[in-house]
């Protein structure tokens, strides 16, 4: 059993460090992801399925934790997530499918608590 909390835990540590050490820029940082993200033209649900989706094509497992709560505290599902994977592994070949496979483990997880 994968112990998504310790990733989570691990995650937030690795962060703090870089927020510690490189304030000002994870400030800036933290206001493009608002920006972003938010509600426009395209609601942040969609967004966020979006981010799943490029963090499963670029191989970026920390992405894949942040981006797949946050689409599920969206309001995303797991057809929805399942979905966008599958895009993800169009654009990414093989190696997203592992990916692919991390991130929905993880929403399996986080949808079943």
């Amino acid at each position: 059993m994968i112990n998504y909390q310790e990733d989570y835990k691990d995650l937030a540590a690795t962060q703090s460090a870089l927020h510690k050490n490189a304030p000002e820029m994870m400030g800036k940082f933290r206001e493009v992801a608002q920006e972003a993200l938010k509600e426009k033209q395209l609601p942040t649900k969609v967004k966020e399925l979006m981010a799943v989706g490029i963090a499963v094509s670029i191989r970026c497992e920390d992405c894949i934790l942040g981006h797949v709560r946050d689409a599920i505290k969206a309001g995303a599902t797991m057809e929805e997530i399942t979905e966008t994977i599958e895009v993800a592994i169009l654009m990414g070949g093989g190696p997203s499918t592992a990916y692919g496979a991390k991130a929905l483990s993880l929403a399996e997880h986080l949808l079943a608590q």
